[in-house]
C-alpha cells in the first residue's frame, strides 16, 4: 500500500527530511512534490535557480532535486554557486538531458546523483532515500519501517505520533483507532470493527464512545485529521 511502512526507529523525537525542489514546469514540480509528500517528506516548491538560491541563504534543507534546463540560470549553474559557498547539501539532478557527457558534467560540477526524465516514481524515491541516508544516517535508519499516512508519521515501538513534524499526544484509545485506520487505509471501517480495536479499555465501548475517540483524535491531529473521512451511517476511513 503506497505511503505506508511498518517501522522501527530509535530516539526521542522525528525529524521529517525536507526537499527544496528546483524546477520551473509546474506539472512536473507538482508530480515529484506528491510523491515526497506521499513519502513522509516535507518539501519547498521553487520555479528557478535564483529563488533557491535566496531560500538557502536563509534555510536549511536536507537535499535538493534539481532540474537542469531552468530560466536565466541553469542548474548546473546552480550547482557551481552553491558548491562555491560551500553549501553540501546533496543534490539530485532530475533532467531530460540523456547523453552521457551531460550526466558526467552534471556530475563534475557538484551533483551527487542523476536521473533522467520521464522518471519512475519508485525509482526517484529510492535514489531520494539512498541520497538522506549516505548524509545522514543515523537520522535515516530504518526510515522505510514508518508507519506513513500522508503528513502523519507513528512509530509504534515507542507509541509516538507525529503530524507534520509535530509530535502529537493521544490517549491510548486514540492511538489504537488512529493505528487501525492507517492499517486499513482505504478501507471503509465500520464502527463495530472500531469497536474491537479499543476493547480491553476501560471505557464503555459503544458507537458513541467510537464517534468521541475519533473527533478527539481529528482535534488533536489538527490539519492532519483530514487524513481520517466519516463515512456516513457507516464509519470512518483513512486517505491521503
Amino acid at each position: 500500500m503506497l505511503g505506508i511502512h511498518l517501522i522501527k526507529k530509535r530516539g526521542d523525537s522525528l525529524k521529517m527530511n525536507k526537499i527544496l525542489i528546483i524546477e520551473d514546469e509546474i506539472d512536473i514540480r507538482d508530480l515529484i512534490a506528491l510523491h515526497c509528500q506521499r513519502s513522509g517528506y516535507e518539501v519547498i516548491e521553487k520555479e528557478d535557480a535564483e529563488l533557491g538560491i535566496q531560500y538557502l541563504e536563509k534555510n536549511s534543507t536536507d537535499l535538493i532535486i534539481l532540474d537542469w534546463m531552468l530560466p536565466a540560470m541553469s542548474g548546473v549553474q546552480f550547482l557551481e554557486k552553491i558548491r562555491r559557498q560551500n553549501i553540501t547539501t546533496p543534490v539530485l539532478m532530475l533532467t531530460a538531458k540523456v547523453a552521457p557527457e551531460d550526466i558526467v558534467e552534471g556530475l563534475d560540477q557538484g551533483a551527487d546523483d542523476y536521473l533522467t526524465k520521464p522518471f519512475d516514481a519508485a525509482i526517484l524515491l529510492a535514489r531520494v532515500k539512498a541520497l538522506l541516508r549516505r548524509s545522514n544516517p543515523q537520522a535515516n535508519l530504518n526510515l522505510e519501517n514508518t508507519i506513513i499516512l500522508g503528513s502523519i508519521k507513528i512509530i509504534p515501538d515507542s507509541h509516538e505520533v507525529y503530524c507534520q513534524g509535530e509530535k502529537i499526544q493521544l490517549t491510548l484509545s486514540e492511538y489504537k483507532l488512529l493505528i487501525t485506520l492507517c492499517e486499513n487505509r482505504g478501507k471503509v471501517m465500520t464502527r463495530q470493527k472500531l469497536i474491537s480495536s479499543v476493547q480491553g479499555e476501560d471505557i464503555a465501548v459503544i458507537a458513541r464512545a467510537i464517534d468521541t475517540h475519533i473527533f478527539g483524535l481529528r482535534k488533536k491531529l489538527k490539519s492532519c485529521g483530514e487524513n481520517i473521512e466519516t463515512i456516513r451511517g457507516v464509519g470512518y476511513r483513512a486517505i491521503e
